[in-house]
């Protein structure tokens, strides 16, 4: 499963029939639209935006039950699959006016295993036009691990994606799938089991036995993807009055996951629903998967439990991808590409990167990456009403639907794009400082005033806006200019050098180059 073939573009009963990435060097991807038929829910997610890291032009989730009932009668569920049928019909209309190609089917678990599942497509096929390329349960595992790599490229560890009736298991190593493999773990599929919830957790703890003899690794993280567990972690969430609603990357420990259970179990479901936004039908399956996922932490004793909001159908993109394109930074390339459709000088943010480098010269990879973002995104907020931008730039920071950005790597962009517009700090940022040490909040008030003073330096020769020089030991902070840009160097630029000085503990010099 290498290369541009993981994603099983052009394959006999592939998803894709088409190449999405005939241009290696492409930065935009063009509109491709996604319908993934899963045991629980069908939905329709239309992808747009930066090539590497795909934003979601449309999404629209119907929970249907689908493979309700499988396990005891071989067959689908009647009322789901109308609803499935129904909601596809609306998904083949809304793609007609969204001026993209041909929507991409996949459908997973239930379709796969029950009898009728044949005569199912083929109704699809013939009501709406789109053909489901129906994956097995290896695949299946494969594309949830695909998934997580879009938005954590060289990522290590196991990825567990639950769905209704299923749960895949697929090992990361080295950014590429491992052993995959797949398993009748799904809430949906266990309802039949005897014996009671005595019985069932017999059951768990016997399937895991034979899942962690043929998966036998060990595995510092595990990924969890799929609605149940978001549903866990958004009870995670409430229970630790966690201040940043953002699943992706949220990180749990595995005594974080012990308490939450525990929590689940002695709380009355409905209370926690309306306090989550849990809708009821997830909410009935969270008591069971509770039970698998207690399981599953105590039979590979992961250190750290991740969440990514991305699985099959971010996996089916990332699968089409050449290698060029997988191994690009995903937030560099969503900064990239908000820069290019919303800055008013597009192109600047490299220069002010390049000309803010020389405060940044022992700083590690992931420091300059951040610093890199930041000034991609530092105009691209310029339309908001000047008394809101920064807290505009703060909530698009720390909201973003972004790959590759650790809740404290948001909090610290935000703070930055914060300080780039102002120099006091909002009260959206004191509910989200304790996620971030001190010495980072300082850090990120000297790259917002360092992008705020570099930006008065744009002009239409961005060239010429002259160098810095900084001397921490000294404590010196220079500014070079040459005669011909004398003239920029006004009272507000010059007030803005005094306060990065001042951030740096250092004092300004200017000189005349």
């Amino acid at each position: 499963m290498d290369g541009a073939h993981d994603g099983y573009a052009g394959t006999e009963g592939g998803a894709f029939r088409r190449p999405l990435f005939e241009d290696a060097t492409a930065r935009a991807l063009s509109r491709v639209g996604i319908v993934d038929v899963g045991s629980n829910s069908v939905r329709l997610v239309v992808f747009d935006g930066a090539a590497r890291s795909p934003a979601y032009f449309y999404n629209e989730k119907i929970l249907c039950g689908l493979g309700t009932g499988v396990s005891a009668t071989g067959r689908l569920h009647p009322e789901g699959r109308a609803r499935a049928l129904a909601a596809l019909k609306r998904f083949a209309a809304l793609a007609e006016g969204m001026a993209m190609a041909p929507l991409t089917g996949v459908a997973t678990a239930a379709v796969r295993e029950a009898e009728d599942g044949p005569e199912f497509c083929a109704e699809v096929e013939r009501e709406t036009g789109l053909r489901l390329w129906v994956a097995s349960g290896e695949e299946e595992a494969r594309l949830s691990a695909q998934g997580v790599l879009l938005g954590w490229p060289g990522a290590e560890g196991l990825v567990c994606d639950i769905g209704g009736s299923s749960m895949e298991l697929a090992e990361l190593r080295a950014g590429r799938p491992g052993h995959a493999l797949s398993s009748a773990l799904g809430p949906l599929r266990l309802e039949g089991i005897k014996g009671g919830k005595k019985g069932l957790k017999k059951h768990i703890a016997a399937t895991l036995d034979d899942l962690r003899a043929e998966i036998d690794g060990d595995y510092e993280t595990l990924y969890l993807v799929g609605g149940s567990w978001r549903a866990i972690a958004r009870i995670d969430m409430e229970r630790r009055d966690y201040p940043l609603k953002v699943l992706h990357e949220y990180e749990m420990t595995p005594a974080a996951v012990r308490a939450t259970l525990k929590y689940i179990a002695e709380n009355d479901l409905d209370e926690v629903r309306a306090r989550t936004g849990t809708s009821a039908d997830r909410m009935k399956l969270v008591p069971t998967a509770a039970l698998v996922l207690k399981a599953v932490v105590q039979k590979f004793r992961p250190r750290r439990i991740a969440i990514s909001s991305y699985g099959i159908r971010e996996g089916l993109l990332y699968g089409q991808m050449p290698d060029v394109l997988r191994d690009r930074d995903p937030l560099i390339e969503a900064a990239r590409f908000a820069e290019a459709s919303s800055a008013r000088i597009p192109g600047f943010g490299k220069v002010l990167y390049n000309f803010l480098l020389p405060l940044y010269r022992n700083a590690r990879h992931d420091r300059l990456r951040l610093v890199k973002a930041a000034c991609l995104l530092h105009d691209t907020a310029w339309r908001a009403h000047p008394d809101y931008r920064a807290e505009v730039c703060f909530d698009n920071a720390t909201r973003a639907n972004l790959g590759g950005l650790t809740h404290a790597e948001r909090v610290f962009l935000g703070l930055a794009l914060m300080h780039r517009y102002k120099n006091s700090r909002s009260e959206a940022f004191t509910a989200l400082a304790g996620l971030m040490p001190e010495k980072d909040v300082e850090a990120a008030e000297v790259l917002g005033k360092a992008m705020r003073f570099g930006a008065m330096l744009s002009v239409n020769s961005p060239e010429k806006m002259g160098a810095l020089k900084y001397f921490p030991k000294r404590k010196v902070i220079e500014l070079v200019i040459s005669p011909g840009t004398r003239d920029l160097f006004g009272e507000v630029v010059e007030a803005r050098f005094e306060s990065l000085a001042k951030a740096l503990g250092c004092r300004p010099e200017v000189t005349l180059r």
